[in-house]
């Protein structure tokens, strides 16, 4: 119990202490952000290229037959993943990068229906609250979108964030369909819901999230439809001498959005 308590207490100091805390995006980790993006967006052409359309395709035999018993039995299976350059890690100089992937199964959908949900973004609010407090369709031209969601993450302290994304979706065949979801501004929010609300200034705030691309794949198979989502984050370091501490428990975050996006995409399809 001490622990626990301890590390929320450190924890709220790191990130909510005030101008003191404030940390500044820097050329350099932005830099490697993307490029850590650009090898991975590589890899996600060549599976698609070579056949592989979801990643427990290319497991081993046993393997892959047992994650499919699982997805079909109502789980939600999850990895983290870390892209490599030149079988080195990418160092990310004041940041870190969270990279997620994970798949459901959901019964009895099909790929348009799927799709049709997922691009009315004037009500996903509805379906991915609390995380999700206010979204809005901006702008489409034709399968491009420009979205806006205001984001709720809560961990120990309540961040809520401002956030514009350019999705492209893009189907494959008649059973099959991709996602691409980059964020093109994240804007941490102070005072929400209060008179005085304001936005800090973009990449100098808390550091809670910087960046945040999304990449989903939808396959109809099996009297339903197989969704992946693959998550790349960005948010800053943690200070010298408590990254043994914070950094396992600040990065459980990502893997709990991915798992709460994937269950609400199924519940509310289900639902349909």
């Amino acid at each position: 119990m001490f622990r626990n308590t301890s590390l929320a207490l450190i924890l709220a100091v790191i990130l909510t202490s005030g101008p003191a805390t404030a940390e500044e995006l820097q050329p350099e980790t932005a830099t490697a952000f993307d490029h850590y993006v650009a090898l991975s967006e590589q890899r996600m052409a060549q599976e698609l290229k070579s056949g592989q359309f979801l990643r427990i395709d290319g497991l081993p035999h046993p393997q892959r037959d047992t994650e499919y018993k699982k997805l079909n039995g109502g789980e939600v299976i999850t990895d983290r993943l870390q892209t490599l350059d030149h079988d080195a890690p990418i160092p990310v100089p004041h940041g870190l990068i969270h990279h997620w992937i994970g798949t459901v199964f959901i019964p009895s959908a099909t790929l348009g229906q799927t799709l049709v949900f997922l691009q009315d973004y004037d009500k996903q609010y509805k379906f991915y609250s609390p995380e999700v407090q206010r979204s809005k369709l901006v702008q489409r031209d034709g399968d491009d979108f420009k979205v806006f969601l205001r984001l709720q993450k809560k961990k120990i302290i309540t961040v809520i964030l401002n956030t514009d994304y350019d999705v492209k979706y893009t189907v494959l065949g008649p059973d099959r369909a991709t996602s691409d979801s980059r964020s093109a501004r994240i804007a941490e929010v102070e005072n929400p819901g209060q008179a005085n609300e304001s936005e800090k200034p973009v990449g100098h705030d808390s550091g809670f999230l910087w960046r945040l691309n999304s990449y989903w794949r939808f396959l109809q198979r099996d009297g339903g439809v197989y969704v992946q989502l693959e998550a790349i984050s960005l948010t800053r370091d943690i200070p010298t001498g408590l990254n043994w501490l914070v950094s396992p428990f600040v990065t459980t975050i990502p893997q709990e959005s991915l798992v709460f996006t994937l269950t609400r995409t199924r519940d509310a399809l289900e639902g349909n």
